[in-house]
């Protein structure tokens, strides 16, 4: 990587992370343009030379957050033995859980503006925000596998159990902790995956 490019990336992660900060201290209605700006220290035409708005931003850094927790999860199983892929999914749900258990202001960010819409971006699109492709990753997994049904439902499904669940065990342990609910989030996860297997 050149020095302008690196440049580049440096401004872009500043920017990110400025907003990521405001975002979760804030809230992103009551951040502009110029608070990011001026707190990233850099002119508000850099802001533009990489992100169309706000919401943008906003989309680009769940790619980015998301991606880092991702990342981390799939290194983690790597460092596994698990071959069988729904023990694979398990583990990796798990992981992610976990972070977002010792991180709860990145969870509140994620979980409040993840959508089925931003994370096919996540999937498709985030490559230069994350080390870890997600689209070879879900393909590899399920795609490919040819294994499934509808396999973009299955995982959106899976997204939503999991998000939409695990949001209040972790913040309010409610209406059990995260520990209690994981065997639950599992079972319903694997009863999914169940539902969309292909019979061979």
């Amino acid at each position: 990587m050149g020095k302008i490019d690196k440049n580049k990336q440096i401004k872009r992660e500043s920017l990110l992370e400025t907003a990521f900060n405001l975002f979760t201290s804030k809230g992103i209605h009551k951040t502009s343009i110029s608070d990011i700006v001026d707190n990233a220290g850099v002119a508000k035409g850099t802001f533009y030379l990489y992100f169309q708005d706000k919401y943008d931003i906003r989309n680009k850094l769940i790619a980015h957050k998301s991606g880092e927790v991702f990342r981390r999860a799939d290194l983690a199983l790597k460092e596994t033995d698990i071959t069988d892929l729904e023990e694979r999914v398990i583990f990796l749900i798990d992981n992610i859980i976990n972070q977002l258990v010792e991180d709860k202001t990145l969870l509140s960010f994620i979980s409040k503006n993840l959508s089925w819409g931003v994370f096919k971006n996540v999937l498709i699109g985030a490559g230069e925000y994350s080390e870890v492709n997600f689209y070879d990753v879900y393909h590899s997994m399920f795609q490919d596998e040819g294994k499934f049904k509808d396999p973009e439902v299955m995982v959106f499904m899976m997204i939503e159990l999991v998000g939409a669940t695990c949001y209040s065990a972790i913040l309010y342990s409610e209406p059990v902790s995260i520990e209690e609910l994981k065997p639950y989030v599992f079972r319903a996860i694997r009863g999914i995956m169940a539902a969309h297997r292909i019979a061979e």
